[in-house]
């Protein structure tokens, strides 16, 4: 038998040697592949194979159109399991895999360009990683005829360096990371030039957040070579010895002009050594310890000066000890402490500390000079100036502050009982932020020396007065006793137990009781009835030491009538010193003025409603004279069609402009003709919500609660958003433009006792509004809804858009409730009869087309009408659409007429008419004739305001015959009087 495997008499000269891969490939069948015998290949692949099988580097070749695959020794782990098969396979079968990828890079390289990759990660199947890193060469492989028919692949797997980076990368970024939450400041420096290769956030908030990373500490930090930091980092560089330092100051100049700024830390020169003992750089750890050297220092400041001031007795020798203390305690230019008179705006500085090369400025100094900032020290204000140049306030004078090195300072104003009476103040010869502790400390020892400065200067006066004591007491007691005879005011003595104990003589004059009648008896015995609870509070607080200022009450005079005393009181042990005033004169005129102010108001509402009636009657007398002239001319003889239409639709629009004029008038009265319809009163309101908003302003945030989704109500929409908007619109009034609106929609079994009036019962929806505003009096709640009665200044309200939320509930058979506490805010709820969703889809329906004829032939009409012409013409009407009709004069010849025959298709009545009205009717009808429908018209009703429609139908006057035919066809339907 014939081995299968090709015998090669000679192998050619360049499959020679190669260990496995040279004898697998001499082997190999190659006359069943496209590269046919080896003897045949051309001179390109041959040398290519050659040098592959020579070297020890990983080489592969792919050759000719499918790109067959040729390697040596040292691919095979490339290949793992793919060897030894992948011997002699296209690149596309042998690369599958990751073919996606590699055929664009063997595509440019079949077109002549070589290509290089570092690190390129595959996915190869057959070997024991997922994935797998090279770095490869290709270089395009030219046959005999100089086409490009083959690639040389140079590559070497990079798997074990790419992960051993990543791996020294991930525990630089640990490193990294415990470095940025270590609680101190951590830095390392590399190499005798101490390059920055690492900086946690610490130290970069130390040394004024730079660039520093990868720069010599020379080149980021240039004040740290100034301050002697670097010649102690060579000195741990050059020894290997560790520096620890405690409290070193270490002032940061973040650049040129930049404001220096003073920190202190304590830390640690640590030097890192190589293995062979070598130092290599040296790593940095502190803390930032600048606070506590700073509060150390300014305690050791107010120790010192609570020390010298223990022994010094020279007010100005005080004041000069805390300024000198304070200069070289903050490191200023200049301190000094001087007594300021206000209203001639000057300083008096006796002597102040100034620094080495500053001059003094002891002397009167007048503060407008040297800027405009006197106003805020007259407010108690300090003044901080940073740069003079820079401040508004001292721009126009930096010149003259700099002249005295003052181009930085404060000046901490001292005060007495609100009054300006001295300044500490410190200057600086450059600009200088000044930190908040600096601030705290000036002001420590502002207040403390002027604490000792008071004490001196008292002990001074005492000793002044104990020199003439005797007499002063003498003349003091003469000018008190003379107070106390000759003051007009109440003078007063009263123990906690409300026993006089002293009154001056003024008591007789203003109150009749002489002084031996009152002293040793109670105040109860006097003070007016109603005022005895309230006066006992006001003994009681200023017993307890809470000084009454302005405190009113009513005191009974001999002759039996109130007098009202204004008091201020103080105590001392158990005795209260009280001051009163008379004011009942004070009293008797405001109480006349209130009583002239709400009678002004009151004319003034009946002035609105004259200016609101006549500017009715102005346009009523233009909508009669429309209509007159229209009658006058529709009677001439021979009047064209044209015209004739022309006037007649005069009449039409005109009544319609004075039907919306009514309306807004009833609107004022409660008594508007409302126009229901069903709808979802929570669609209504996320409809107009955003209206809502643009009312109130962007400061009212509105929050909008539905408990409810689906709260079908009948009532008139137009109403409805109108009451909406002018809750609104008081609610944004009451929090004066800012807080929180809630609008919230759910249902209620019943309406509650409102303003004495009984509850009901039912189905409800309670829209509700709820302010956070200043809230609503209790003795204003009773008159809130009432027209023209307004809680606003004047000028802001008129006081009718509550009084039109109520009409509307009224009509529309709900009630209006108010809640509110002073302070805390109101809410108004809106009740208003729920629908069922059942009844709302029937009254919905439609009649059906050819239910009824277009006319109202064969049907009956009961017209209930009081008034004469109304009535005829109503009937008119009706007999004109083809109706039936009879007319009763009023409720009780209706129910004449009905009792008598049942022949009526439907009733048709007024509402207002004298004795029973047109509901009463309606009501009664039901209760009698329940299948028997009844249509209401009304203009304006009282009944209807206040007890609604009662679910009959309204038709609103003046009305169109086509609109009253239309809803007695829907009610009558396919009913007819049988006859």
């Amino acid at each position: 038998m014939m081995d299968s495997k090709p015998v090669f008499s000679a192998s050619p000269g360049f499959l020679s040697g190669g260990g496995e891969m040279g004898a697998l490939i001499r082997a190999h069948d190659w006359a069943a592949t496209p590269l046919g015998s080896p003897a045949a290949w051309p001179q390109a692949l041959k040398t290519a194979v050659g040098l592959m099988l020579q070297a020890r580097q990983p080489i592969y070749v792919a050759w000719g159109a499918e790109q067959i695959s040729l390697y040596n020794d040292g691919y095979i782990p490339i290949l793992g399991t793919k060897h030894p098969t992948g011997l002699g396979q296209p690149a596309s079968i042998l690369w599958a895999e990751v073919w996606d990828a590699l055929e664009p890079i063997n595509a440019a390289v079949f077109a002549g360009e070589a290509q290089w990759f570092e690190d390129m990660p595959f996915a190869l199947s057959g070997r024991e990683r997922d994935m797998s890193w090279f770095s490869y060469s290709y270089t395009p492989l030219r046959s005999d005829d100089d086409r490009i028919m083959g690639i040389f692949c140079a590559a070497q797997e990079t798997t074990a360096k790419v992960l051993t980076s990543r791996r020294i990368q991930a525990e630089r970024e640990r490193l990294a990371r415990m470095y940025e939450q270590a609680p101190g400041f951590v830095a390392l420096l590399e190499g005798p030039e101490h390059r920055f290769g690492l900086a946690n956030p610490a130290y970069m908030q130390v040394v004024g957040r730079r660039d520093i990373i990868g720069k010599t500490i020379a080149e980021a930090l240039p004040e740290a070579v100034e301050q002697g930091y670097v010649d102690l980092l060579n000195d741990v560089y050059g020894s290997g010895r560790a520096l620890r330092l405690a409290a070193a100051k270490y002032i940061i100049q973040a650049g040129s002009g930049e404001p220096a700024d003073e920190r202190y830390v304590d830390f640690v020169y640590q030097p890192l050594t190589d293995a062979a003992g070598a130092v290599t750089g040296i790593f940095v750890e502190g803390y930032d310890v600048t606070d506590r050297v700073r509060a150390e220092t300014h305690r050791r400041a107010l120790v010192e000066l609570g020390e010298r001031i223990r022994d010094i007795v020279d007010p100005d020798e005080l004041s000069f000890a805390a300024a000198e203390i304070l200069g070289r305690t903050l490191e200023v230019s200049r301190a000094g402490y001087g007594t300021v008179d206000k209203a001639a705006e000057t300083i008096a500085i006796v002597r102040d500390w100034n620094a080495p090369g500053i001059k003094t400025i002891a002397g009167i100094l007048h503060f407008r000079e040297y800027g405009s900032y006197i106003e805020a020290l007259k407010r108690g204000e300090t003044a901080v100036i940073a740069d003079a140049y820079l401040d508004p306030r001292t721009a126009a004078t930096a010149d003259m502050l700099k002249g005295i090195s003052a181009q930085a300072f404060i000046n901490m104003p001292v005060t007495e009982r609100g009054n300006l009476v001295a300044l500490l103040f410190l200057n600086h010869a450059t600009a200088r932020e000044w930190r908040e502790d600096e601030l705290a400390l000036v002001r420590e020892v502002a207040e403390r020396t002027r604490t000792a400065v008071a004490r001196l200067e008292a002990e001074q006066e005492l000793q002044a007065l104990a020199a003439s004591l005797e007499q002063q007491v003498v003349e003091r007691s003469a000018e008190y006793d003379r107070v106390w005879r000759n003051s007009r005011d109440l003078l007063v003595i009263v123990g906690a137990d409300g026993i006089f104990r002293a009154v001056n003589p003024a008591w007789t004059t203003i109150l009749g009781h002489p002084s031996d009648e009152v002293v040793g008896r109670s105040f109860l015995e006097f003070i007016w009835p109603e005022d005895a609870a309230l006066t006992q509070d006001g003994l009681n607080e200023a017993a307890a030491a809470h000084d009454l200022t302005n405190f009113e009450n009513r005191y009974r005079h001999k002759d039996g009538t109130p007098r009202w005393i204004s008091w201020h009181t103080s105590v001392e042990g158990d005795l209260v010193y009280a001051y009163g005033r008379h004011i009942t004169a004070e009293k008797e005129a405001a109480a006349a003025l209130a009583q002239a102010q709400d009678a002004l108001r009151q004319s003034q509402k009946l002035e609105a409603v004259g200016q609101l009636t006549g500017g009715v009657a102005h346009d009523f007398n233009n909508l009669l004279t429309i209509i007159k002239s229209s009658t006058d001319l529709l009677r001439k003889p021979g009047l064209p069609e044209e015209r004739r239409r022309r006037y007649v639709d005069a009449i039409s629009d005109t009544v319609d402009r004075a039907a919306r004029l009514t309306g807004q008038l009833l609107a004022f009265a409660r008594r508007q003709a409302l126009k229901p319809e069903v709808f979802d009163a929570s669609d209504r309101i996320r409809a107009i919500t955003d209206m809502l908003r643009t009312v109130v302003g962007s400061r009212i945030r509105i929050v909008v609660e539905m408990a409810s989704e689906h709260c079908l109500i009948e009532a008139d929409m137009s109403q409805f958003e109108t009451a909406l908007v002018n809750m609104v619109v008081n609610a944004r009034d009451a929090m004066n433009g800012e807080g929180t609106l809630t609008v919230r929609v759910a249902e209620a079994s019943g309406v509650p006792a409102i303003r004495g009036h009984r509850g009901g019962t039912g189905s409800f929806v309670a829209v509700s509004l709820t302010d956070t505003g200043a809230g609503i009096a209790p003795d204003e709640l009773v008159r809130i809804f009432e027209p023209f009665f307004t809680t606003k200044e004047i000028g802001k309200g008129t006081g009718l858009g509550l009084s039109q939320v109520y009409g509307f509930a009224k009509q529309s058979g709900g009630d209006v409730a108010v809640e509110s506490e002073v302070g805390r805010g109101t809410t108004f709820t809106l009740y208003l009869p729920r629908i069922d969703e059942s009844v709302a889809a029937g009254s919905t329906r439609s009649v059906p087309s050819g239910s009824a004829p277009e006319d109202g032939r064969g049907r009956r009409v009961l017209v209930v009408e009081d008034n004469v012409e109304v009535g005829r013409f109503s009937t008119q009407v009706l007999q004109d659409l083809g109706y039936e009709t009879t007319w009763a004069a009023n409720a009780t010849e209706a129910l004449t007429l009905l009792q008598r025959t049942d022949d009526f298709d439907v009733v048709f009545s007024d509402v207002v008419m004298p004795g029973m009205s047109g509901i009463e009717l309606g009501q009664e009808i039901r209760r009698r004739h329940p299948h028997l429908p009844v249509v209401l018209t009304s203009g304006y009703s009282h009944v209807l305001a206040e007890k609604g429609r009662h679910g009959f139908e309204l038709l609103q006057k003046p009305y169109a015959a086509e609109e009253l035919s239309r809803i007695l066809r829907r009610l009558t339907g396919g009913r007819h009087s049988a006859r």
